[in-house]
């Protein structure tokens, strides 16, 4: 049993080696397009009403199980649901497999979450949920876990949970990008659900990422954006052009092409088509 046990963990990392080529890490989760809030001020859905925040729903229950057709594996967390003594025994042949074949518990937690990012950036979500899972499952502390499995739910639209889950690993770790793409899903809200607080966030995390590095593009692309939906048009193009200037490669077109709609370059550098 045991040799079963190591040669499908061997298995199971040699495929995870060879299966994608580069990581590419949540840096610019931009939104697809530049759009203003769509949502009625009468209508009361709330986009991240079906996933509510920790601090605003009912504390998770412990020790209840799943259902039986759940497969808890494919959860955030595993549903933070508690687990079977089957699922249970099969967690600790993959933890005694690990500490055989990593230094520490650690080292593989980061192993696992490196080959959920690759998997994330080949779009095959459930096969990154899973070792997302398993590297939370080794370090409980390793913010990648939570922040690929909030990434994981920005992409699936349950914008709450996303927040939640990034929220927790920035309690781990004060990731610059991170913050970034936490505000990311703020300003998102805010285009779908148009509540001012969202907004607001967003400002709030964007500065705080800036003022921790100044440089860093990402940020002040997402700023500008920011303020763009603000209408601060003036500011958006001046973080704009800041961004652009540090990384013209990480420049939003679709942000740039609002900005136009909205009014000339001050500077002269970008021009509408004729």
């Amino acid at each position: 049993m045991r040799f079963l046990l190591l040669s499908s963990l061997c298995s199971l990392i040699a495929a995870d080696i060879i299966a994608q080529q580069a990581v590419f890490r949540s840096q610019s989760a931009n939104i697809d397009s530049y759009s203003i809030p769509t949502k009625s001020l009468s209508t009361t859905s709330n986009t991240k009403s079906f996933v509510l925040s920790r601090d605003n729903q009912t504390p998770v229950v412990k020790h209840k199980y799943a259902p039986k057709e759940v497969n808890i594996y494919l959860l955030p967390l595993f549903g933070e649901f508690e687990k079977t003594d089957a699922q249970k025994a099969v967690d600790a042949g993959f933890l005694k497999d690990c500490d055989i074949n990593f230094k520490t518990r650690s080292e593989a937690s980061q192993f696992f979450a490196a080959r959920a990012w690759e998997y994330l950036s080949e779009g095959e979500r459930d096969t990154a949920t899973y070792r997302f899972n398993l590297a939370y499952m080794l370090n409980g502390e390793n913010s990648d876990a939570f922040w690929g499995l909030g990434v994981i739910a920005y992409q699936n639209e349950k914008y709450a949970q996303a927040i939640d889950l990034m929220n927790r690993g920035l309690e781990i770790e004060d990731n610059v990008t991170l913050i970034v793409d936490l505000s990311t899903v703020y300003i998102k809200c805010f285009t779908v659900d148009a509540e001012k607080e969202d907004l607001e966030k967003a400002f709030e995390l964007l500065n705080k990422a800036i003022n921790k590095q100044p440089e860093s593009a990402n940020a002040l692309m997402q700023l500008s954006l920011a303020k763009l939906l603000n209408e601060e048009i003036d500011e958006a193009w001046e973080r704009f052009h800041q961004g652009y200037e540090l990384d013209p490669d990480n420049a939003s077109i679709a942000i740039l092409e609002g900005l136009l709609a909205k009014k000339d370059d001050p500077k002269g550098v970008f021009k509408t088509k004729n």
